[in-house]
This record gives C-alpha cells, sequence and structure tokens, in this order.
C-alpha cells in the first residue's frame, strides 16, 4: 500500500513558466484558428448554431498552438485521433445510444484503444469521441457525416493555421514529424 500512495507523490518539479513570446504565440494561433473553424461553419451551414465548433477543438488548440513539440500534437495524431474518435463514437452511438452511460463509455474506452494502436494518440479525441455520444439530435443527426464535419474539418483548418502561425514564430517550428 506504501509504495501505491508512494507513486502519487509525484517525481519532479513542475516545468518552468514559458516567455511572453510564447504566450503571445500561442493566442494568437488559438484565436486564429478556433475563428477560423467558426468562419467556415457560418460560410458552409448556418449563423444560429455552432455545430462545427466542437468542445474538443478547445483542447486542440491548447496542443497544437500551446506545447508545438509535444507527440500529442503532431498532425498525424490531430487529424487521426479527432478522425478515429468520431467514427469510435458514432458506432458506439449506433450500438449502445439506447443506454448513453455505456455508449459513453465504450465511445472514449475504444477511441483510446485504437488512437493506441494507431500511433494517432491525441487527448481532444476522447472527446470528439464523447460528443458523438452525448452531442444531442443536432450531431446524432449527422451520422458518420460528423467523422468528416465537424470532427474531420475542424481539425484539418486548426492544422492549416498550426502549419502558417507556428512557423512564423522565429522560435517555433511545426510540426516535429507527419507520419
Amino acid at each position: 500500500m506504501r509504495n501505491f500512495f508512494g507513486k502519487m507523490k509525484g517525481r519532479t518539479q513542475s516545468p518552468p513558466r514559458v516567455d511572453m513570446s510564447e504566450v503571445i504565440w500561442s493566442w494568437t494561433g488559438s484565436f486564429i484558428g478556433i475563428s477560423a473553424v467558426g468562419l467556415i461553419h457560418f460560410s458552409l451551414l448556418d449563423q444560429t448554431s455552432l455545430i462545427m465548433i466542437i468542445g474538443s477543438f478547445g483542447a486542440s488548440a491548447v496542443l497544437v498552438y500551446g506545447v508545438t513539440r509535444s507527440p500529442l500534437s503532431q498532425p498525424r495524431n490531430l487529424i487521426g485521433g479527432h478522425i478515429i474518435s468520431a467514427a469510435t463514437g458514432v458506432t458506439a452511438y449506433l450500438i449502445a445510444g439506447k443506454i448513453p452511460w455505456l455508449a459513453a463509455a465504450l465511445a472514449v474506452s475504444t477511441a483510446i484503444a485504437i488512437m493506441h494502436i494507431t500511433k494517432t494518440l491525441h487527448p481532444p479525441g476522447g472527446a470528439t469521441a464523447l460528443i458523438a455520444v452525448i452531442g444531442g439530435d443536432s450531431i446524432h443527426n449527422l451520422g458518420y457525416l460528423y467523422v468528416l464535419m465537424p470532427a474531420g474539418l475542424g481539425a484539418l483548418t486548426l492544422l492549416v493555421i498550426a502549419l502558417l502561425v507556428n512557423n512564423l514564430a522565429p522560435k517555433r517550428r511545426y510540426p516535429e514529424f507527419w507520419l
């Protein structure tokens, strides 16, 4: 038991603060990225809802604009993680949607497993899978279109902005790898 609880103490110190230029570039990238996803929604769909801006894109923005060197932030993980998780979430809803708690657990857990197997682990993908289950009629009515839009198109938009903004910064380089 002592060993078990000892693991919860942690082993290292918290990371150092980043300099103000890093904060500004992170803010700029995420502002432009999320704005672009919203603008695409208003241009392609309607001007009353924000179905294109799924909650998991907020977490993706933290990764691709805030921790650009993380393996979890790379294009393969961003795009693959969202697409795989969206398809997994829709499938879980179709299989077990009448028992929402079961469908939610099945969606998130299976998405994590598949992302691990495919080397596309992207933590916001878990939320993308969950949103497919709990997103309500507007999401459920999309069916597998949810994989392409909002998940795929939104992730692709965040990626394009990340490529542009992150590489404008003198001390940044993105991506670290593609495949």
